[in-house]
């Protein structure tokens, strides 16, 4: 059996801190299985769901042996919108990011955290200053950039990113709710839980076989995958949303540096504009979070 790395800190960190790190962690090992994926160009969108959610429904499984949990939770409903909201969102992912330079294709997706802000408003009852709409204009706006100069994103494909990032709010906000009742390795359990059987009816469909390598690959996702979940389940159930989510945005720099040093993509200045203004809008709101909340 796989081990996954037991991670421990020293009693005086704070919550905050142990939000942050296991964000960094995540971070990262998104940012591998996002190459990885890249990397099987021939295999369907919904397949690579499939072979990522059975590796981590056996990972989940062994781990909530050994913590001896209820592997179905407590909170049902937001454990079940958790899990559809995040197959949705991830299947529209890795379509978009085997049609795109990586760079792109998260950039799109990480509208996320705008997202999450907007419903965690209805969600969570979390409120937000008035100059925090401006930072999210700031980065819809380097959309618009992106998507005006960089010839390989057609509309559909916007579309299908946005949609992405919409999912993903919904699901993080799951997750923030179930904080109090639920362990981070159960809510991580209930994607694949409900990924499987949906992805295996649609993969008969559009069945690749693997070939060589590329079952190395499908391995090598479903670890990442499972580690980067966990620690953001971690993550987002240690610190509030608006301070965990923008972390994301660091994995837009390991992904430029993937497109151009595996596959020699070259960005131009006003594509590179455009992701600089969606990553600064996040970064300016994160940097207002701590301010007083206008009524």
């Amino acid at each position: 059996m796989i081990k996954l790395p037991k991670l421990a800190f020293p009693i005086s960190t704070t919550p905050l801190q142990r939000g942050f790190f296991y964000m960094i962690v995540s971070v990262v090992c998104f940012a591998l299985m996002n190459l990885v994926v890249k990397l099987m160009p021939t295999i369907p969108a919904t397949e690579l769901v499939l072979f990522r959610s059975i590796v981590s429904i056996i990972l989940s499984y062994f781990m909530i042996r050994k913590k001896k949990l209820n592997p179905f939770g407590n909170n049902k409903k937001w454990l079940i919108i958790r899990g559809v909201f995040g197959v949705v969102a991830l299947t529209l992912f890795f379509y978009t990011l085997q049609k795109l330079p990586i760079g792109s294709a998260i950039t799109i997706q990480y509208l996320s955290p705008i997202f999450t802000a907007f419903f965690a408003i209805y969600i969570l009852g979390e409120k937000m200053r008035n100059t925090q709409w401006i930072y999210f204009l700031v980065a819809f706006l380097g959309i618009a950039i992106i998507k005006g100069y960089d010839a390989n994103i057609s509309t559909p494909l916007l579309l299908m990113g946005i949609g992405s990032a919409i999912f993903s709010g919904v699901a993080y906000n799951a997750i923030r709710k179930l904080k109090d009742t639920d362990h981070p390795v159960v809510v991580v359990f209930y994607f694949p839980l409900i990924a499987t059987p949906v992805m295996l009816v649609f993969s008969l469909f559009y069945w690749v076989t693997p070939q060589g390598i590329e079952w190395f690959y499908l391995l090598l996702m479903g670890v990442l995958t499972q580690i980067a979940q966990v620690n953001m389940t971690k993550a987002y159930q240690a610190a509030p949303l608006n301070k965990m989510a923008p972390l994301k945005y660091g994995g837009v720099i390991l992904a430029i540096l993937f497109d151009v040093s595996i596959f020699g993509i070259h960005y131009q200045w006003i594509t590179l504009l455009g992701i600089a203004m969606v990553i600064g809008g996040v970064v300016l709101n994160m940097l207002h979070k701590n301010k007083p909340v206008e009524d």
